[in-house]
């Protein structure tokens, strides 16, 4: 009876080929009753109706790069006490474990393990009967390298069904751009950099074509990701309208990366849907000036330029005087310009909720730097993680649908009369939201492509 039980050392590396993970490292403990395995990320959902559960793994510990997206068939929900404690109620997978020369099914829980040094914790309950344990020695299965490991990954992905994805946009060096490319890459697809500046197309009813620098004729991508800065809208979004021709998949069309660019459309359309925002006057070189102040509730009050970007002609007046001093200013240039009721009790604060495909799945609060103040624009400041109201969270998700975004960062604000929104930018950075809520949204976009194309 002996003979035919594994012995394993204190730890070993294991597979577990149902989740799509090659290779990874498990402490061996039979003090612990039940097995545990790393994962972020983590959301229920229904298929072919029943329960199943879908999260993230880092399977590398200290390597956030490599990231494996998992799916599996939901079990149990049940409170497990850690070692220090603490209680917490997590979700129940089951799934084939592979380590050795053998293989069998073991229920597994759910729960982030960045703070151990395990990325998988194998307990007694599925050792039971099939395992003999020698704490003394370790890796008695074989043991592996950091760079074999890598290998071991990188073949995996590159084995999988991928899709050839462009990432248009102006800057390889940018955060936002670098996760997106990293994110679609360690998913096996193709990813291709597209500078917007070195795109260009021939119009034509047959054989349309966008061409790259060189002549290089660009066809035959799958989906196309815009992200395009605002001093270079018209020229972006002609580029996405012409892979719209051509049949690709673009993450958020040209149409509406153009009207959610549109202060003054994008607003109409959001109060079209029922989504409240600050009380706002819009005009053309006003000649009564005291009425228009007048109609946001007076000072202090912010101005606006229409065509003004990433924070430029937006001015705050604190006085009447100071507010007739910049609308007059605005005027001479016959300008259009928006004038809004500046909202005090938010204290230089607002939210930023980043919706992808329907969902919010991420959410921070942004402070503004002292002496300065937040007005439809991000000023810098710090940003902390906080859990939206169901009511902030339904504003995003139908100003997302509002403005036709697949991936939009919603900007709102807490006032008296309750969450307001502020702002939909529909190429949002990552930067700053995916370092506070240590989230993968690059991840979660490639995700929202694939589910176009059915990709599991």
């Amino acid at each position: 009876m002996l003979q035919s039980k594994i012995i394993l050392g204190s730890e070993e590396w294991c597979t577990l080929p149902e989740l799509g993970i090659p290779s990874i490292k498990a402490r061996v403990d039979s003090g612990a009753k039940t097995s545990a395995l790393h994962a972020i990320n983590i959301a229920p959902f229904k298929k072919e109706g029943q329960n199943w559960v879908k999260f993230d793994i880092n399977p590398i510990q200290n390597n956030v790069k490599t990231i494996i997206h998992c799916e599996a068939l939901l079990v149990d929900k049940r409170v497990v006490k850690s070692s220090s404690g603490f209680r917490e109620q997590r979700y129940v997978i089951q799934t084939t474990l592979d380590i050795g020369n053998s293989k069998w099914v073991i229920e597994m829980t759910l729960t982030n393990r960045d703070s151990m040094g395990f990325r998988m914790l194998l307990g007694r309950e599925a050792m039971s009967g099939r395992v003999l344990v020698d704490p003394e020695q370790q890796y008695l299965l074989g043991q592996t390298t950091p760079d074999n490991l890598k290998e071991v990954y990188k073949n995996a992905i590159k084995n999988s069904s991928g899709l050839r994805i462009g990432l248009l946009a102006s800057n390889p060096e940018l955060y936002s751009n670098k996760r997106i490319m990293e994110a679609g890459e360690m998913r096996g697809h193709e990813m291709h950099f597209l500078n917007i500046k070195e795109c260009y197309m021939k119009l034509d009813a047959k054989t349309p074509e966008i061409h790259y620098r060189g002549g290089i004729i660009l066809n035959q991508f799958d989906a196309i990701i815009p992200r395009i800065r605002p001093s270079i809208t018209f020229y972006g979004c002609a580029l996405t309208r012409q892979f719209e021709a051509l049949n690709v998949f673009c993450l958020n069309s040209s149409t509406a990366i153009t009207q959610s660019r549109d202060k003054l459309f994008s607003l109409q359309l959001l109060l079209q849907s029922g989504i409240d925002i600050p009380t706002t006057g819009f005009a053309n070189s006003p000649l009564d000036t005291n009425d228009l102040i007048a109609m946001v509730g007076g000072p202090p009050l912010i101005v606006k330029l229409l065509e003004g970007t990433q924070g430029k002609g937006v001015v705050l007046a604190e006085t009447k005087k100071a507010a007739e001093s910049v609308i007059n200013a605005f005027k001479s240039l016959n300008a259009n310009i928006l004038v809004q009721e500046f909202i005090k009790e938010a204290s230089g604060k607002d939210l930023r909720l980043f919706v992808v495909d329907g969902k919010v799945v991420a959410a921070i609060q942004r402070e503004a730097m002292p002496g300065e103040f937040r007005a439809n624009i991000h000023l810098g400041g710090t940003a902390s993680v906080i859990k939206p109201t169901p009511g902030e969270k339904k504003i995003a998700i139908r100003a997302a649908k509002a403005m036709d975004l697949k991936v939009a960062g919603v900007d709102i604000i807490r006032s008296t009369k309750g969450p307001l929104l502020l702002e939909v930018n529909s190429s949002p950075g990552l930067e700053g939201i995916e370092g506070a809520t240590n989230k993968d949204i690059a991840g979660e976009m490639i995700l929202a492509i694939e589910k176009n194309f059915k990709l599991k």
